[in-house]
């Protein structure tokens, strides 16, 4: 692990911008006649961001634990501490589809791109009816062998901030009625919560084995808490030391 070089940190934050205004341009107009060239556009803007952030920023991904990914339905439910947590899962499964609050799908452009790429939206006000419409849209998803992909915090976390799971992963567990595969990572040593990359290094995305479906809620969060958090630790600390 090594601070960045000026000089590539800004090349870097170059780059994005202009992955960003690609989606945003050339790909916007290729959604507008086909919607469903919106899941394409996001795979070549997620893979062409990582493509910068190996070669100009020094950050390499691995990942680890893929062969605990499960026959069948599942949904993944991961740490939040980087940006680069709704990038590098791209590579990793078939255009997982994310679940945001749904007041994302307001940003200009951004939000069009979010929905029409099949991406679920959830309003956290709207109670019960609303977990309803979440679950209806992840199961056409994994219809189309797309898992979805949550982030039980909500946002993303600071490195020493204290856990803060939300009630709305078990509900979401419990409503769909499949396996959770557990995801750690330790993305923020290198990409922070806040602003661009910091550090150069191997950027480590892990996928522990699947809960299996049916549990309480009492026993299935201090189950996800518990294997998502220690092993974030262990990756972070794996990070520091590198």
């Amino acid at each position: 692990m090594r601070k960045i070089n000026p000089i590539n940190a800004f090349l870097f934050k170059i780059w994005f911008a202009g992955c960003v205004l690609f989606v945003g341009g050339i790909g916007a107009i290729g959604v507008f006649f086909n919607k469903d060239f919106a899941t394409k556009v996001t795979n070549a803007w997620a893979r062409s961001s990582l493509w910068g952030l190996k070669h100009i920023a020094g950050i390499e991904i691995e990942l680890r634990g893929k062969e605990n990914l499960p026959e069948g339905d599942f949904f993944i439910a991961g740490k939040h501490l980087s940006t680069l947590d709704t990038l590098a899962p791209f590579t990793f499964t078939n255009t997982p589809a994310f679940v945001f609050k749904k007041e994302l799908f307001k940003i200009p452009i951004f939000g069009w791109y979010l929905k029409t790429a099949g991406m679920i939206g959830i309003d956290r006000d709207g109670g019960m009816s609303a977990l309803k419409s979440m679950v209806a849209e992840a199961k056409t998803r994994l219809s189309e062998n797309r898992p979805p992909l949550i982030f039980p915090e909500g946002t993303r976390q600071e490195l020493d901030a204290a856990p803060d799971y939300k009630p709305g992963v078990a509900a979401i567990y419990g409503m769909l009625g499949i396996k959770c595969v557990p995801m750690a990572l330790n993305t923020g040593v290198y990409w922070p919560a806040k602003g661009f990359p910091t550090h150069s290094g191997k950027v480590i995305f892990e996928f522990l084995p699947a809960i299996e479906a049916g549990l309480k809620r009492q026993d299935f969060m201090p189950r996800l808490e518990n294997a998502i958090e220690t092993k974030t630790k262990e990756l972070i600390d794996e990070a520091k030391t590198s």
